[in-house]
This record gives C-alpha cells, structure tokens and sequence, in this order.
C-alpha cells in the first residue's frame, strides 16, 4: 500500500477508537488530520500529503470531465459528491445549519441544474453536469465545505459524538431536496447514525473511497 494512504487508513483506525472512548481532543485532533489530507493542500496551508491534489495533479480540464471508457463517473462528477455529501451532512445533519451550497449560492456559481446529493442520477443527466460545471468553482466550492466542516468539527463537544441525528433534521434534508427520493436508502443510513458515526462515514471515510475511484479514473486517463 502506498504510504500516504496506509498513514491515512491507520490514521483513521484511532479515529475510530478515540471517538468509541469519548475522547474529544483526540478525536478532534485526528479528524483534522485526515480530513486535510482528502482535501486540497489549500484548505490547510500543510505540507501533508493531499490525495485529491495527487488526483488532479497535471489533468486537463477536459480530463477531469470525462468518463472513462466502461465507466460511470467523472473526476468532476466525483469531487461535486463529495462536496455536496460533506456539506448536506456535516451542516444539516450535524450542525443543524443550511448547507453552504444554498447559503452561498453555489448552484449558480458551478453553472449546475443540480441541487441534491448526485446520487441515483442517470447516465444523462451526468454527462450534462461534467459539460455545464465550471471547474474552478468546483474546487472553490469543496475548499468552502472543507472550511465549514472544519469549524463544525472544532464546536463539538463530548457528549456531542454519542448523540443521534435529530429527525427534524432528517425530515429538512428530504424537504429541501438534498437527497431525491429515488436515494432514500443514502437518508436511511443517516437516519441510523451517530454525530460520531457520521464523522467516521460520510466525513472521512466516503471522501477517501470516493477518491481511489477518482485514482484509478486517472490511470486509465493517463495510459
């Protein structure tokens, strides 16, 4: 395994353990740690490995919006999911406030007719958003969420990580059209977890699963 990921995989191990123990610092200290790492070096200033960095690193534009041969998924359609999965959860669900997307107005700025998560759309609809997005609103915008989620993560207390997901929040999520209907398994998975469990999966872990997707994308790019 190459050594950043397996850095970040061992990293993610104690993550799991200090948020099991209630350790707040400890937690906190090591989901900054590995959610710099799956975002770009900007977001931190660090010198830390940044695995979406070594993704984009000497792409086109035109690359980042293509779908390999056999595939079903672009870079660009990869980093708007991520983006809008961290927002959606990290601002609705564990904070309780409005998602960065709508506060800044996001939509308008990435050139997107999508609103929701990017799960369960179709084949059509994908190629439509790899066309329309503007690139470097695309990165301007997971910077932002990067940021927010940060300062989310740093307000948690304790006694916070043990709490579930408040069903009000749940219910504003469908609302508000952030997952569609057809991705209602996604909202049911939330609804089971806690503050601690969405730390550990969507925050941390969805982001780096997503973006081996994005490395291997890029290989077959690259041949």
């Amino acid at each position: 395994m190459d050594p950043n990921r397996k850095r970040w995989n061992e990293g993610h191990q104690k993550l799991n353990r200090a948020l099991a123990a209630g350790h707040r610092d400890r937690a906190v200290e090591l989901f900054i740690e590995q959610h710099a790492m799956h975002h770009a070096a900007a977001l931190t200033g660090s010198v830390l490995w940044s695995f979406q960095d070594e993704i984009l690193n000497d792409l086109t534009d035109e690359q980042i919006r293509r779908i390999p041969e056999g595939g079903e998924h672009s870079i660009a359609w990869i980093l708007f999911h991520l983006a809008r999965i961290e927002d959606i959860t990290m601002n609705m669900l564990v904070a309780g406030t409005p998602q960065v997307f709508v506060r800044e107005g996001w939509a308008k700025k990435l050139n997107v007719d999508v609103l929701h998560s990017a799960n369960k759309m179709d084949a059509a609809d994908v190629k439509e958003l790899n066309r329309s997005i503007d690139l470097d609103a695309l990165k301007a915008y997971r910077l932002a969420v990067g940021k927010r989620t940060r300062e989310i993560v740093r307000g948690l207390k304790a006694e916070d990580f043990k709490k579930k997901v408040e069903p009000e929040r749940i219910q504003k999520v469908r609302q508000e059209g952030a997952v569609i209907e057809e991705a209602m398994e996604v909202i049911n998975y939330w609804n089971t977890r806690t503050i601690a469990g969405l730390l550990l999966m969507p925050a941390t872990r969805h982001n780096i699963l997503h973006l081996n997707e994005a490395l291997r994308i890029r290989k077959q790019l690259l041949k």
